[in-house]
């Protein structure tokens, strides 16, 4: 299941704004379409998917702690 934020592009500039905690996030294609959701340290995880080349839109929501971001990632599978 698809988290329910609008997408913004994968970017330096994104991730400036991504907060340094737990969550889970969601990478996507240009066309909208989602590539697949994982949960984790929300500016580290996402500073690898754009250095790999992982996705070129993301969404996110952000957990209060690693087991509560693995339990949103439970809901969202």
């Amino acid at each position: 299941m698809s988290l329910r934020k609008p997408w913004k592009p994968l970017s330096k500039e994104t991730l400036r704004a991504v907060p340094d905690r737990y969550g889970v996030y969601e990478l996507g294609d240009d066309d909208g379409n989602s590539l697949g959701v994982d949960a984790g340290p929300l500016r580290d995880e996402l500073k690898e998917a754009l250095a790999y080349g992982d996705g070129s839109t993301v969404r996110w929501q952000v957990a209060t702690s690693r087991e509560h971001a693995e339990s949103m990632l439970d809901d969202h599978r």
